[in-house]
């Protein structure tokens, strides 16, 4: 008797065990040494191939020593750094997102535009919201 084949969407059966890669890293110390230095290579990544990227960092470096220098509490410097960074945190899985789309195939497809717009979209919450943050915090003290 055959088994009835599995849509793409049911769970893989629980005796299966799942297959990991090859590029798994290592468990304990050296992992988190290891780390360190993929992240690094992920900023000179984004950095040398991410026009978007060089672009935002170019906003948030001078932003963090205008929000360190402002006249306000640390709470409200830690929110305006905050909001900053979340934008270049935001960017970086943008552009992981359009690496793999790019990389699954290039070929032009409402799927991988979705994915593409969703991170888009995703980017541009964020600085509506890092504008939103600095113009509440920054309000009363320039008026």
């Amino acid at each position: 008797m055959s088994e009835k084949p599995q849509s793409p969407q049911s769970p893989a059966p629980e005796s299966q065990p799942q297959p990991i890669s090859e590029f798994k890293s290592t468990s304990g110390f050296k992992r988190i040494f290891s780390a360190f230095f993929y992240s690094a290579e992920g900023f000179r990544s984004a950095w040398k191939n991410e026009h978007a990227f060089r672009q935002e960092l170019l906003i948030v470096v001078p932003g963090i020593v205008v929000a360190l220098l402002l006249p306000v509490s640390a709470l409200q410097k830690l929110m305006l750094i905050a909001v900053l960074i979340w934008i270049i945190i935001i960017e970086l899985i943008n552009s992981a997102i359009e690496a793999v789309v790019d990389r699954v195939s290039l070929e032009r497809n409402p799927l991988s535009k979705n994915a593409k717009d969703f991170g888009s979209a995703a980017v541009l919450l964020t600085c509506v919201l890092a504008v939103a943050t600095w113009a509440v915090i920054l309000y009363p003290v320039l008026m």
